[in-house]
């Protein structure tokens, strides 16, 4: 609408006639000058909706009457007493009363006392409104506060690299800190957008609040971390500007704990929805210059912000409420790494060439000692996210109630193995249950023997399967590894690797599987005594988290059996619906094992593993010696393991893992299309490996690049390791809470760490 449309609308539906200018800001907004001296402001929008409409007139006139002395924006009726009246293209138009003042904005550098001021008023806001109850505000949008991940899939929108880097980060930190306190933060109607234009001062007092198009409810530490992430823009001061706005708040609304860990994400969250709207509206048209009028201080801020750990930040941001006490943290790193070199054995490694200490797990995050978040890649044993609330709700009531063993008889004992056996085929119906995968793995080599009469066992190349001596000596990962003397037993019997990318029989499909399986069979039958067993991964971990060939497994075990011995099949890395497909990962080929291993996810971060098997084979065992575990299935943990398995069914983990699985797959598959140094991309569901090369026809491992590709990523906020026989192969196998924002996000660092080492 030209300046002529809009006067004659406003005559028609108003009465009211004079001079318009548009207002400046991203919005199509006018103010009118009426002959007799009066101004209002005209606001033409699309799309809003009656509902929306009527919240807004709410939230005004609940805070007129809380707060008599705050100006507020009230609407002008029109003549047929409508608030909202249709235009042009769709458009909706309101008409509102002109409110005085001098926005902040373009107040000047701000006094203590007007920030402690702003401070107070938005807490008398969060008090104004705690009575205003709408099903109106029940709602979201493009700047809702809580929503911000939504806008993290625009990251790679940002042209420039170091910029992207910094808004990814911010959205990592709000990600992160979400996921850990975004439940605990009180709530209530907000009004959304106390940014340095809506907020109009008179000297050091805050007398107006403009614009309630963006009220909802939300958690109302929202409103303060948003009008900081505009207060702080254009100072020279921003973390005492901050400070003194805080404390005003907080002596009308005390801030939780919760509230106060969770404000530095939140004003990172805003300004990186800020950045990312940007550069979306930029490629919708760059011309708009009102677009774009808060995206170079956003960016000022931003990088400014995030030269600080949250740590710090919140120190910072609170330094005016701090009551006394001490930081409880503990020692820091390179301290602990003395004390660790002085009291345990350097065969106890850490993680990375700067180690992290850890003091805080949620979900896919592990949290340092200066807040700063990390993105788990590679902690498979946290299966349903690092301190899942139902998991430790469930173990800390147990724990609570009753803790013994399993000569008791105890209901939470007898309903966990039916609820285990009933994810197995029906010949799989007898449980054991003992306190880590190495003691279940030595538990199925125990059964193996005792059933068949017979001591030697078949395993496969690259294998690992516990710490014991007796795993030890059949895991050529070990035994082939540093420090390791080759196989040290007559009883073992080492299977080439099924491979499928590197192995002798690799490419050729179920031929392929068909091959490798015909080296079992000729294991068998030049083995120096008749075999008890073939103890194996479903998809091998440490191997390289490889998956065997179609057709391998069926034909393996049919040579095992005929030959009498048993198929023993170790899920410790991949069971509980890992592989998105099945609930267990030997199911992807069509066969049922003769005993089936489980640890690690089975009680998400809680020592326990279980073995179950056929009653044929647990009959053989029971010749009169006693087996007992002290620990093993006792009360807490199978209340744990039986919270993991409704955490799986409530939250569909498994369904979860196929979508997210064959995404994640096909990403990064795409960066194998760019990068030579990824020479293939395997696995299922979110137990995902990347092998990397040098040369693509000898395949010679890019082992001192994978090394380094780890140790880029881990500071750029995500944790991943290595494995495989040559250590060239980037393991992937997360909680299984990962989102889609997470893999684009690990795909964007990945993409540019390894374009940095090959340029």
């Amino acid at each position: 609408m030209d300046t002529g449309q809009i006067s004659r609308f406003v005559q028609s539906h108003y009465g009211l006639s004079g001079e318009f200018e548009r207002l400046a800001g991203e919005n199509e907004n006018y103010c009118l000058r009426t002959d007799d001296g009066g101004r209002f402001v005209l606001k033409i929008c699309g799309g809003v909706g009656p509902a929306a409409t009527e919240l807004e007139n709410e939230a005004v006139e609940t805070l007129a009457a809380a707060l008599p002395d705050l100006r507020l924006p009230t609407s002008v009726p029109s003549s047929t007493g409508s608030p909202v009246v249709s235009c042009s293209e769709g458009k909706e138009a309101r008409l509102l009363e002109f409110v005085e003042g001098t926005p902040w904005l373009e107040a000047g550098e701000p006094s203590a006392e007007r920030c402690r001021a702003l401070g107070s008023t938005l807490a008398q806001v969060a008090l104004g409104l705690a009575d205003l109850n709408s099903e109106a505000a029940d709602r979201s949008h493009r700047w809702d506060l809580a929503a911000a991940a939504l806008h993290r899939r625009h990251v790679g929108w940002i042209e420039d690299l170091d910029r992207r880097r910094v808004v990814d980060q911010a959205f990592q930190t709000f990600a992160a800190a979400w996921s850990s306190l975004g439940e605990f933060l009180p709530r209530g109607v907000i009004h959304g957008d106390a940014n340095d234009e809506n907020v109009l001062v008179e000297g050091d007092r805050i007398v107006g609040l403009l614009d309630f198009g963006d009220c909802l409810e939300n958690p109302l530490i929202c409103e303060l971390a948003i009008a900081l992430a505009y207060v702080m823009q254009r100072t020279a001061e921003p973390w005492k500007v901050a400070a003194h706005v805080v404390e005003g708040y907080h002596t009308l609304r005390p801030l939780q704990e919760s509230e106060r860990e969770a404000l530095f994400p939140l004003i990172l969250g805003r300004l990186a929805v800020t950045l990312t709207t940007c550069s979306e509206r930029r490629r919708i048209d760059a011309t708009r210059e009102s677009w774009f009028a808060s995206e170079e201080p956003a960016w000022k801020l931003l990088s400014r912000l995030g030269s600080h750990s949250p740590r710090d930040a919140a120190h910072a941001l609170t330094s005016g409420i701090q009551e006394a006490g001490t930081d409880q943290q503990g020692s820091e790193p390179e301290l602990l790494l003395e004390k660790r070199r002085q009291l345990m054995n350097p065969a106890m490694s850490v993680s990375y060439r700067d180690p992290l200490k850890i003091v805080r797990g949620r979900g896919q995050f592990l949290i340092d000692h200066h807040g700063r978040p990390f993105l788990d890649l590679v902690n498979n044993v946290c299966h349903v996210g690092h301190c899942h609330p139902r998991v430790v709700e469930a173990g800390q009531r147990q724990i609570a109630e009753l803790n013994t063993n399993t000569r008791y008889l105890h209901d939470g004992l007898t309903d966990y193995a039916a609820r285990l056996c009933a994810t197995l085929p029906s010949s799989l119906d007898t449980c054991f249950f003992v306190n880590s995968g190495s003691e279940a793995n030595e538990l199925a080599l125990r059964l193996a023997r005792q059933h068949t009469g017979r001591e030697h066992i078949m395993v496969l190349e690259g294998a690992y399967h516990g710490h014991t001596s007796s795993l030890i000596a059949m895991s050529p990962y070990k035994f082939r590894g540093k420090g390791g003397k080759g196989v040290a037993e007559s009883w073992v019997h080492v299977v080439p690797s099924p491979d499928g990318y590197r192995g002798e029989h690799k490419g050729h499909g179920a031929e392929s599987g068909r091959a490798y399986a015909e080296d079992v069979r000729r294991t068998i039958s030049e083995a120096s005594e008749p075999i008890a067993g073939f103890l194996c991964e479903s998809i091998l971990s440490c191997g390289g988290q490889v998956e065997p060939p179609e057709g391998y497994f069926a034909a393996a075990f049919e040579h095992v059996r005929k030959a009498g011995g048993v198929c023993i099949v170790d899920e410790v890395q991949v069971g509980f619906a890992r592989v998105g497909s099945h609930f267990w990962a030997f199911e992807r080929q069509g066969v049922t094992p003769d005993i089936v291993v489980m640890g690690k996810p089975i009680g998400n971060g809680h020592p326990m593993a279980a073995v179950i098997t056929t009653k044929q084979i647990a009959n053989s065992f029971a010749n009169g010696m006693e087996f007992f575990a002290t620990f093993g299935g006792n009360p807490v943990s199978c209340a744990i393991g039986n919270a993991v398995l409704d955490v799986i069914e409530a939250e569909q983990l498994q369904e979860h893992a196929r979508i997210l699985g064959e995404f994640f797959l096909t990403e990064l598959q795409g960066l194998a299309q760019r990068h030579s140094l990824i020479g293939h991309v395997r696995g299922a569901g979110l137990f995902l490996g990347v092998e990397l090369v040098r040369d693509p026809d000898t395949l010679e491992p890019a082992s001192e690049e994978a090394d380094e590709v780890i140790n880029r990523l881990r500071h750029r906020g995500i944790l991943l390791s290595t494995d495989g026989p040559l250590a060239n192969v980037l393991k992937i196998k997360p909680p299984m809470v990962l989102t889609q924002d997470d893999v684009e996000f690990a795909i964007r660092a990945l993409d540019e760490t390894l374009a940095s080492l090959q340029s």
